[in-house]
């Protein structure tokens, strides 16, 4: 069975980490790292966040996690651990994200919903990857996107 991790990069909603943690849970996601501005479930004053906790229905207990302040900080200390990192963007020279062979231990950085991905994480990255757009839209909503590179990777 793979090693996935999960890397989010300053994402500003309580429900999108919600569900990250609830998609997570049922892609089988070893860690998630909050990263930056990234709520956690536990707010500034030790207490659960409830608001996130009706959205990650318990899989914010369920799913190991770790804050840290710089997102660059994790992915270099995951990469100096062997673990391939991708950056989950629309970026000149990504790939698409299907045609991508997984290593065994890997993590996934996603990023902001304005902004994406911090460029100087991007630029550390191992690979940058993206999901193709199809319609009118230029983007995914950062929790759905989460489930579609989970879900393709971790079989």
């Amino acid at each position: 069975m793979k090693s996935l991790l999960v890397i989010l990069d300053n994402i500003r909603s309580v429900h999108n980490v919600g569900s990250v943690f609830r998609t997570s849970d049922a892609a089988g996601i070893e860690k998630i790292y909050l990263c930056g501005t990234t709520p956690t479930p536990i707010d500034r004053f030790g207490r659960a966040r409830n608001d996130m906790a009706k959205v990650a229905l318990g899989a914010e207990k369920t799913v190991p996690w770790e804050y840290a302040e710089n997102t660059l900080d994790i992915v270099k200390k995951l990469k100096t651990e062997g673990i391939k990192v991708f950056g989950v963007e629309q970026y000149e020279g990504s790939v698409d994200y299907a045609s991508v062979k997984y290593s065994e231990q890997c993590a996934f950085v996603f990023g902001n919903e304005v902004g994406g991905v911090s460029l100087d994480v991007l630029a550390e990255c191992d690979e940058v990857i993206e999901i193709p757009m199809k319609g009118e839209k230029e983007s995914l909503n950062v929790s759905v996107a989460v489930g579609v590179v989970l879900f393709r990777t971790s079989s």
